[in-house]
């Protein structure tokens, strides 16, 4: 480890342009890298690390994925009669507001959410996430008005906003090369959970009519349980890297890999390091500098997949269901088990297919299933047909989006962008989700009125196709490679 530390001490010390890595640079790092990768005397690869040592950390820090979800769902069931008790029954406006609110809260959280994880570190980013969280479902289950709902929700969502950020971080710079697209893809999972939870919380709403106020109070537990757990696990060794702290991350990855994995993990630590000032990160390198073809692509991914409609689906199936004349507990639970299916399904898929494969098979799916749903409301289909095609095209929907467009873009999005811009880059695409997703909660109800169901599944529609193109045309592949390969990789395509 002494002649990798010097290899670094020494390459520091150089001139080097911070645009552009020096090839002297690459290749000594490349030769310390090969000189500690193998331990001594085994004469051969030693294989992967354990993932079971990984898992626990990514496990704790999930539970923001499953707070993400069930806030995300909580006002499903319980519109109603939240409208009902605070007195804005049938101001589709009002209940826009109650479910877009938590979406600015999280609009506002996103553009902080750089500063915050990079300023206090991953751990501490997702005990502040949990605050507001816990303080904005106390505020809106104890209130007594539409204000006081707000308020609470917008608190939910400035957590919400800070939260999706530092999961991709903290899982994607923990988690070994080989089942990082598995760890991320199992944060879907966790949204999914808190999905069905609230679906399945929220059921008992309909004949109680203070039932929603409990809804809100179980938010409490998981978020507590986050800020509580969180002390228990490690700090980010790329974070840790980019402080001066270097001993500290090779404990860590003793901790995350084993002993035999620690020298190759710093070496490629430190070749991913390239001279360039740590602390120097700008946005205009992220709109103007050789990174913005990384954010150009995140921030696109984060807006086709809100353009589809999925957010809506989450929203208002309830409302979607009831024209069709569907019980809208039993849908709504049927949505949220395609939903962990889908899944599942992409955490068996991500480090076998990939994520371009993913992406551009979910977002074909929705595509398909979107056309289904304008079908269903055309004359040419039957009451039954109708009731088929509707509900069965929604969950296809949902199960499509699992698949790809729901888990890839924020891991894709962790693992292109550069160590030293990582955060504000997520930050940056991030702010993009919250202020279409905010429009989609706000409008979908007004827009469905107005423009019928067969209109509004076209243009959602298009946009699923217009979302292959893209990803065929500018997305790479990422799977199994490390972050600093990949780094490396697209520093040399576009020199």
């Amino acid at each position: 480890m002494d002649s990798v530390r010097r290899t670094y001490t020494i390459m520091r010390g150089r001139h080097i342009d911070k645009r552009v890595p020096s090839k002297d640079f690459l290749s000594s790092l490349d030769k310390a890298e090969t000189a500690v990768r193998l331990p001594a005397g085994t004469g051969k690869d030693n294989g992967n690390p354990s993932w079971k040592r990984s898992l626990p950390h990514v496990l704790v820090a999930s539970l923001t994925s499953l707070l993400f979800g069930y806030h995300l769902g909580v006002v499903n069931e319980t519109l109603e009669s939240i409208s009902v008790d605070l007195g804005f029954s049938g101001n589709t406006i009002a209940e826009g507001l109650v479910v877009s609110t938590c979406l600015g809260g999280a609009f506002i959280g996103s553009l902080f959410s750089g500063l915050v994880t990079d300023g206090v570190g991953r751990r501490r980013a997702f005990q502040l996430s949990a605050l507001p969280m816990i303080v904005g479902a106390s505020v809106s289950a104890s209130t007594e008005s539409l204000e006081g709902m707000l308020l609470g929700r917008f608190l939910v969502g400035i957590g919400m906003g800070i939260g999706p950020s530092v999961t991709a971080l903290y899982v994607t710079e923990v988690s070994p090369a080989y089942v990082r697209g598995t760890y991320g893809s199992s944060t879907q999972i966790a949204t999914c959970i808190g999905l069905l939870g609230s679906l399945f919380a929220g059921i008992p709403a309909k004949d109680n009519l203070g039932w929603w106020r409990i809804c809100f109070w179980i938010s409490i537990v998981p978020a507590a349980v986050l800020a509580v757990f969180m002390e228990l696990c490690v700090e980010s060794p790329q974070w840790l890297f980019k402080r001066g702290r270097a001993a500290e991350a090779e404990a860590v990855f003793e901790k995350l890999l084993g002993g035999a994995y620690v020298k190759a993990a710093m070496a490629e630590l430190m070749k991913s390091d390239r001279g360039d000032d740590a602390d120097s990160a700008k946005l205009s390198e992220l709109l103007f500098g050789r990174s913005f073809r990384v954010v150009f692509i995140g921030s696109t991914l984060f807006a086709l997949q809100q353009l589809s409609g999925i957010n809506a689906v989450f929203y208002f199936s309830s409302t979607v269901f009831k024209k069709a004349g569907v019980p809208s507990a039993s849908a709504n639970i049927c949505v949220g088990v395609c939903n962990l299916l889908g899944s599942t399904v992409a955490v068996v898929l991500m480090d076998k297919l990939g994520r371009k494969v993913l992406l551009i098979g979910s977002f074909a799916g929705m595509a398909v299933s979107l056309g289904l749903q304008a079908m269903a409301y055309t004359s040419l289909s039957s009451p039954f047909g109708t009731l088929f095609l509707s509900v069965g095209g929604m969950l296809l929907f949902v199960l499509s989006f699992a698949t790809g467009a729901g888990p890839v873009p924020s891991l894709l999005l962790s693992e292109i962008c550069p160590g030293r811009l990582r955060a504000t880059a997520l930050a940056v695409c991030l702010a993009v989700h919250w202020v279409i997703n905010f429009f989609v909660g706000l409008l979908f109800l007004r827009m469905l009125e107005q423009l019928g169901s067969v209109l509004l599944n076209a243009i959602f529609g298009f946009f699923c196709v217009v979302a292959v193109i893209f990803v065929q045309k500018n997305v790479i592949e990422t799977k199994g490679k490390s972050l600093q390969e990949i780094e490396i990789s697209l520093l040399s395509s576009t020199q």
